[in-house]
């Protein structure tokens, strides 16, 4: 049985150290918000699948074998001979500011459907489905596929996360309230204070989701630390102490640790604690996954900064 399939498009990045406009070295590698996190619940010692469509091409190779290398699953990654493989540029045009374009419109990504995410699900047999809010902003097809796999997987008992992830770029935030379809087959919603409200109109956001059906509403704030909510109360932890170098993934390694731990069947606490932790190890390195930790790392971030391991 596979722990965990995430569902999504995972594009080729580039990152460079200066504004892009200027040339000079780049830096080859994958990013996606649904391959981040199954990289992460991999090196955390689970099964993991993904599942997404890529151009017939040498930058859709590229991402198949970067996620083999990472230990997971792409027995149902689909090579498309019509459509191109998405894009993701990285420039720094300040030595603390990121930014980000995108070269996705038309990919092959945005052409996933239904029948190969049942199909994927039905073979998978995960214990875990994780999407984002991203895969149903870059079509209709894929907008009914998430519907229809996050609705089949809570058939199965399948416990279902959704990380609200929004995208200004790829909807707006009324567009975005079609999250909301989502929500009666959802266990575990992780959000950040200000995507609350793409989920629910209601004055307190968080309550009203759990009211609703939601198992656990999981809200990040960034240097502020984590929350999360069940109706046994709410748990909070600070964010680890580290030097920041870039923020760009953090939010999904966040959720690896806290998945990996869910799957680990830990404490609340717990996984909350694991959460912050891979977040912590995301953020102390340039790239989207690559400095995310194994189990046996999880414990290096106790020692104070400097340390040197003999």
């Amino acid at each position: 049985m596979t722990d965990l399939l995430t569902i999504g498009e995972t594009m080729v990045s580039l990152r460079t150290a200066r504004p892009m406009r200027l040339g000079g070295d780049a830096h080859l590698s994958i990013a996606g918000s649904e391959s981040n996190v199954a990289i992460g619940v991999s090196r955390l010692g689970h099964q993991v699948a993904w599942l997404g469509a890529v151009g017939n091409d040498e930058p859709g190779r590229l991402i198949q074998r970067t996620l083999r290398a990472e230990g997971v699953d792409t027995s149902w990654l689909r090579f498309s001979d019509e459509s191109f493989t998405g894009f993701i540029a990285f420039d720094q045009p300040s030595h603390d500011i990121t930014r980000v374009s995108y070269h996705r419109r038309g990919s092959a990504g945005s052409t996933l459907t239904s029948a190969e995410c049942l199909t994927a699900l039905q073979a998978a047999s995960p214990r875990l489905l994780h999407v984002t809010g991203i895969t149903p902003a870059l079509s209709g097809s894929t907008r009914a596929a998430v519907l229809d796999v996050v609705r089949a997987a809570s058939d199965s008992d399948v416990r279902v996360s959704l990380d609200v992830n929004y995208r200004a770029r790829l909807w707006s935030r009324t567009e975005a309230t079609a999250l909301r379809e989502l929500l009666p087959y959802v266990h575990t919603v992780f959000a950040s204070d200000d995507e609350l409200d793409i989920l629910t109109d209601a004055s307190e956001p968080v309550r009203d989701l759990l009211t609703s059906g939601t198992a656990e509403v999981v809200v990040t704030a960034g240097g502020k630390g984590a929350r999360a909510h069940t109706e046994a109360g709410t748990i909070h932890r600070p964010a680890l102490p580290v030097t920041v170098v870039d923020s760009i993934g953090a939010g999904d390694a966040f959720v690896s640790g806290y998945l990996s731990a869910t799957l680990d069947n830990l404490s609340p606490e717990s996984r909350l604690d694991r959460a912050t932790t891979s977040g912590a190890f995301c953020v102390t390195a340039t790239g989207d996954w690559e400095s995310l930790p194994t189990r046996t790392d999880l414990t290096l971030l106790t020692h104070s900064q400097g340390t040197a391991l003999r």
